[in-house]
């Protein structure tokens, strides 16, 4: 029978194996490749924006913005929480944004102590391509495995996570 081909993540277990005593080979695979997967997707939506005037940051910030509970409209201080970033981060952020036409900063007409951040078409537009492309690198990366695969790994990483949700 021929031995199945390695990967990185076989190689990285390897070494570790039988130097951590407590160490399950198994579960130390399982992390290590959703970890790398997950590193992969991040670095080419990065690489995407290459050679662009927009940047992953804008694409979040827009996400951000164009999903959030409220109408299409946020305070920079919600866009800051919602993308984890601080407020001053978040200032350049839209101020980036604002100066490329991708949204707009109106003062609340309600309470004109506070600032509303809207997308413009052209933020629409933006975020609209990277959701696109997104889930083209997404479908992209696991378009090796068959349906009935895709569903047995979703099945498995759902207890994973609602094991992890109870805790």
């Amino acid at each position: 029978m021929a031995k199945a081909p390695q990967d990185s993540v076989d190689r990285h277990v390897a070494r570790w194996t039988g130097l951590l005593e407590d160490m399950d080979p198994e579960v130390e695979g399982a992390i290590t490749r959703m970890q790398a997967i997950t590193k992969r997707l991040k670095a080419d939506s990065h690489a995407s924006y290459a050679g662009t005037d927009d940047t992953i940051e804008d694409y979040h910030t827009l996400h951000a913005l164009l999903i959030q509970p409220y109408p299409e409209q946020a305070t920079p201080a919600q866009l800051a929480d919602s993308c984890g970033v601080t407020r001053a981060a978040m200032t350049s952020r839209l101020d980036r944004l604002v100066q490329q036409g991708h949204v707009t900063r109106d003062i609340d007409p309600l309470d004109r102590r506070r600032i509303l951040i809207r997308p413009t078409a052209s933020g629409r537009a933006l975020w609209e391509k990277g959701i696109e492309a997104g889930m083209a690198r997404e479908q992209a990366a696991f378009s090796v495995l068959t349906a009935k695969e895709l569903a047995t790994l979703n099945s498995l990483l759902r207890k994973v996570v609602l094991h992890l949700e109870e805790g």
